[in-house]
């Protein structure tokens, strides 16, 4: 999700470098909530593992 954050972060950049105002602000807003959305997971798993103690498996 964070890599789909980062594509749109870029999207909006080049959208507005070339002008295209709707655009960016449309790939800058998908790119902030697909941010949030993966800060808020990372948070809860995090607090997760804190409280089990589980770690997770290695590949």
């Amino acid at each position: 999700m964070l890599y789909w954050a980062v594509v749109f972060f870029i999207l909006a950049l080049v959208a507005g470098l070339f002008g295209f105002g709707g655009l960016a602000a449309t790939a800058g807003g998908i790119a902030q909530i697909l941010f949030f959305i993966f800060l808020v997971l990372f948070l809860i798993s995090l607090v997760y593992s804190l409280l089990t103690g589980r770690r997770p498996p290695m590949p």
